[in-house]
């Protein structure tokens, strides 16, 4: 079976910073697509960041850009985001899956992880 675990969450002050891990099983990232997902109380989800390996092509969100980096760790199927300069408006909860960032064509099976918690506040 395929699943994706989050892990690194927690409390942080602003201007702090955290790193998220997703570890994979079930599949290899072979030609494919990660990204981070989050959604933040009240809020409906928001795309955060996109990998595509092997080329490692990399994609951000406005609103993290310069401050946040995903990267990934082929060798233990495992990936990560980097937050940097972390915000109050980061608090979310924060998933990883294995999908690209628009939309995905008909068939496509994403999985997604059970997220993680990451709450910036003094």
């Amino acid at each position: 079976e395929v699943h994706l675990v989050e892990s690194g969450g927690g409390l942080v002050q602003p201007g702090g910073s955290l790193r998220l891990s997703c570890a994979t099983s079930g599949f290899t990232f072979g030609p494919s697509a990660m990204s981070w997902v989050r959604q933040a109380p009240g809020k409906g989800p928001e795309w955060v960041s996109s990998i595509y390996t092997p080329i490692m092509n990399t994609y951000y969100a406005d609103s993290v850009k310069g401050r946040f980096t995903i990267s990934t760790d082929n060798a233990k199927n495992t990936l990560y985001l980097q937050m940097n300069s972390l915000e109050s408006e980061d608090t979310a909860v924060y998933y990883c899956a294995k999908r690209p960032p628009g939309p995905t064509p008909i068939g496509y099976l994403e999985v997604w992880g059970q997220g993680t918690l990451v709450t910036v506040s003094s």
